[in-house]
């Protein structure tokens, strides 16, 4: 008897830290930066150019995947998250998310994890954002290198629904909001040169490598997935609609290119080349 009383005061002793771990954070806190829609200005963009039925475009801020439409109502993706060289690159930044909007419009709902460097000292945090109001990290979420982080983008008709999990500490967070202005007009999977400078112009970028989104590097089911009026399935299932971006420099030159997807339409990799 005082053994099975014993089991169970140990059990209960134990749930207060399970709930913890599984808990939503609690005081979310203002981002120092802002993310935001894809950019193409500066340099006289090169010609389009197409990888199969896959349209590629340059732009000075997004490097990923795009798909194109009407009336968006999801979008999943996972990555792993990435290391940063911040004795190569000092003083820069790197985001990476999933998101409704911003390929061709002025909103993005969005959410994802940044990989930085403050000074020389790497920084990863979670984050979520209604561009154009600012970013918010979420507190009480950490995140490491190597972690395998999913997040979701859902609207119900009247509310955007941003749900992030870290598969690796099986922690989530999910929050709420309206975009009364939001077009719904596509969806994003995408590493970001941050915003801003006092100048305007966006943030140098973090030396982080290779980054991978999908399936085939996080094994998480049914990601890189975004669903409208027209089709549901992984990026590859949009077919024409389906978007790369190259982010470039001002004066054009690489700074963070895609591979081509994976066989199944679901995965992709991004590797840095320059700030």
């Amino acid at each position: 008897m005082p053994s099975i009383r014993l089991a169970i005061l140990l059990l209960l002793a134990a749930l207060p830290v399970w709930a913890q771990r599984s808990a939503e954070p609690s005081a979310d806190v203002p981002s120092p930066r802002q993310h935001g829609p894809r950019k193409t200005f500066g340099h006289a963009p090169e010609p389009d150019t197409s990888d199969g039925s896959v349209k590629v475009l340059e732009s000075t801020n997004w490097g990923g995947y795009a798909v194109t439409g009407l009336n968006f109502t999801q979008a999943q993706g996972s990555w792993t998250v990435p290391t940063v060289d911040c004795t190569k690159t000092p003083n820069t930044y790197a985001s990476f998310w999933v998101g409704i909007d911003g390929w061709n419009n002025g909103t993005v709902e969005q959410l994802g994890t940044d990989s930085d460097c403050n000074g020389t000292k790497p920084s990863f945090y979670a984050w979520y954002e209604f561009y154009p109001k600012y970013g918010i990290n979420f507190d009480k979420f950490p995140v490491s290198p190597g972690d395998q982080i999913s997040a979701s983008v859902n609207y119900d008709g009247e509310k955007f629904t941003l749900t992030i999990t870290n598969q690796t500490t099986n922690l989530s967070a999910s929050r709420s909001g309206k975009v009364p202005q939001a077009k719904r007009a596509s969806a994003e999977w995408i590493a970001e040169a941050p915003c801003c400078q006092y100048d305007g112009n966006f943030l140098p970028l973090s030396d982080f490598g290779t980054i991978s989104f999908g399936e085939d590097s996080t094994y998480a089911i049914d990601t890189n997935y975004a669903s409208n009026d027209s089709a549901s399935g992984p990026i590859g299932a949009f077919g024409g609609h389906v978007r790369e971006s190259v982010m470039v420099t001002n004066s054009g030159a690489k700074k963070a290119v895609p591979s081509s997807l994976s066989s199944d339409g679901t995965s992709f990799t991004v590797t840095w080349y320059a700030e």
